[in-house]
């Protein structure tokens, strides 16, 4: 039996009803998702034996990744999509040369709600950016080449990063370190790195914006861009917060349109080789702080309604704890809140979801948002090669719901990573110079009640 909500309040209804109204279609769009969703969740939730089996496992001797249903393999050349009942090829990209080789990819998908210009804007695709500095926009379904951007000649981007809230993402530079004869000189270097900002859907560029001593100061060890602020950590464990909006108001000094001239290149096309794209943000003091922490790892989140903050203190008794107070105030809430392993925030109600460190251990939280579930990694607490299984938890109230055996070993001395999408769980574990991934899926003749 799935939830559903009528005019009469809530009240249970058999999932096979749901489906037939899915067949005969609903007028809003996120009604017809939320029907769909609970759906899968009654059919999941479900108790029986080895309803969810391990359909594929692939190594790699490279580092192996996984977005929204697909995995990549060789540095992002190699897609396989799990929406079938076993993981399938989409595209294999050519052999790249060492210059040309991928350095940092993300995963782009363009909302429903907007017409753009262009089909090919429409198109989900894959953000890569190169080892020689071309930030490039490929289908995520063919690989195809939809667009090419040339960065720069002058800096060296390494790094993509998202900043979702505002349908904006960043290339970041290496670091400008002195080398040790530099430092022996006395030669210091005021540039630390370099952002470029684009704005998706479509492509654009909103600037480049230099990070320099002489406005943000000395231990500059990081930055980011996220919730609109520009956050940049410090060698002594702080991190700063800036308005990026305040930012890009007092300190651009041309706007920049990809295919267009600009004078900051002597009138050469923007994103076209050998020029690139010029630094059009030039900060010249340093901007209104918004916001300081010390913080362990140089770590800080901020989200939530009102808005709150999430930081590990920076002392080694707080090690593998997380405080979050708000960003009003600085004072804790009252209810329990827990960090996911991938940083989304999810709160506990009624039910404290507790280890024995005798018998089983945590090893990771996991939230499907559509599902609204937690998978919780639990090992027997066996050194060495060990066995776990997957735990899922009502988010509403902590109660457990079900658990699911995978079927290889989890040995605690490797890196693991457990994604739980739908109907499908990935588990990737890297064994010395080699990665593998094991796919697990609902059967797909699984009977609904």
């Amino acid at each position: 039996m799935a939830p559903c909500r009528g005019s009469r309040g809530n009240r249970a209804v058999n999932t096979t009803e749901l489906l037939s109204r899915r067949s005969r279609g609903v007028e809003d769009a996120g009604t017809l998702m939320r029907h769909n969703m609970k759906v899968l969740r009654s059919i999941l939730l479900q108790v029986t034996e080895k309803d969810f089996i391990k359909v594929w496992s692939k190594t790699s001797k490279s580092s192996i990744m996984y977005e929204n249903g697909k995995i990549y393999f060789e540095n992002y050349q190699n897609c396989y999509s799990c929406v079938h009942s076993e993981p399938q090829v989409l595209y294999k990209l050519p052999k790249r040369s060492k210059v040309e080789k991928f350095e940092d990819a993300l995963l782009c998908q363009s909302p429903l709600d907007k017409t753009l210009a262009s089909p090919s804007d429409h198109k989900a695709s894959l953000l890569t950016l190169t080892a020689n500095n071309w930030l490039y926009r490929l289908s995520a379904v063919t690989g195809e080449e939809l667009q090419r951007v040339y960065l720069s000649s002058n800096q060296k981007f390494r790094y993509l990063g998202w900043e979702v809230s505002q349908e904006t993402f960043y290339v970041k530079s290496v670091q400008n370190k002195e080398t040790p004869l530099e430092r022996r000189a006395g030669i210091t270097h005021n540039t630390v790195m370099h952002l470029a900002i684009f704005h998706v859907f479509p492509l654009q560029i909103v600037g480049i914006v230099e990070i320099n001593k002489k406005v943000f100061g000395n231990g500059v060890t990081d930055v980011v861009l996220s919730q609109g602020v520009l956050a940049v950590s410090y060698s002594n464990k702080s991190v700063k917060l800036y308005s990026f909006e305040n930012i890009v108001q007092r300190y651009m000094t041309e706007k920049l349109k990809l295919g267009e001239q600009s004078s900051l290149l002597g009138d050469n096309k923007v994103g076209e080789a050998p020029f690139g794209i010029p630094v059009n943000i030039q900060i010249t003091d340093c901007p209104p702080v918004l916001f300081e922490v010390s913080c362990s790892n140089n770590g800080v989140q901020i989200g939530g309604y009102p808005w709150h903050y999430i930081y590990t203190p920076p002392h080694k008794t707080h090690k593998g704890t997380h405080h979050i107070c708000s960003l009003k105030d600085n004072t804790m809430p009252t209810s329990q809140v827990t960090v996911t392993s991938s940083g989304r925030t999810v709160k506990r109600r009624f039910h404290q979801l507790d280890d024995d460190p005798d018998q089983e251990t945590f090893r990771m939280v996991e939230y499907e948002d559509e599902l609204d579930l937690l998978a919780v990694v639990v090992t027997n607490g066996e050194e060495g090669e060990g066995r776990a299984h997957i735990r899922l938890h009502d988010n509403q109230n902590g109660q457990l719901q079900r658990t699911i055996d995978l079927l290889e070993p989890w040995d605690e001395t490797y890196r693991h990573e457990l994604f739980f999408d739908k109907d499908t769980i990935v588990h990737i574990e890297q064994k010395n110079s080699s990665f593998c991934c094991h796919v697990y899926k609902l059967e797909a003749n699984k009977k609904i009640k």
